[in-house]
């Protein structure tokens, strides 16, 4: 993944900051540290097979108009909580880079072939025998 990319999604990011619960005590009341960014995924120019990962991997962070929302809460600061939803965010980007490595089929041998076709030809009968009794 092009650091570019990265760039490009931090620039397009909404950040909006809420205050959160958690640690901070009487501070978490005051100060708005929760992060949620907000980037449009379709403003990215992904390539389609990218942009089809990234859509699985978002999962329910995606909203219907295409806005991903990365949330960080974890820490006291604002800065910290920035630094970390916008790192959520690289990461979401580069596992989308990230190409599943190809399945290969399975090869099965003649001596296979003949054992699963006979144990499933004896399952098919106890199954047959199963059912109303004739009297």
């Amino acid at each position: 993944m092009d650091r570019s990319l990265t760039d490009r999604a931090h620039a397009l990011a909404e950040e909006q900051f809420t205050a959160g619960s958690g640690p901070g005590g009487q501070n978490a009341n005051k100060v708005a540290t929760n992060v949620q960014l907000r980037v449009n995924i379709y403003k990215l120019r992904l390539p389609p097979r990218v942009f089809a990962r990234l859509r699985d991997l978002a999962g329910s962070k995606l909203t219907a108009s295409g806005d991903l929302l990365v949330k960080a809460s974890r820490h006291r600061t604002q800065e910290a909580n920035r630094t970390e939803a916008r790192e959520k965010l690289q990461e979401l980007l580069e596992e989308a880079h990230k190409q599943p490595p190809r399945r290969a089929k399975t090869r099965i041998n003649r001596l296979g072939k003949t054992k699963r076709l006979k144990e499933k030809k004896a399952r098919g009968e106890v199954k047959a025998k199963r059912g109303k009794v004739d009297w």
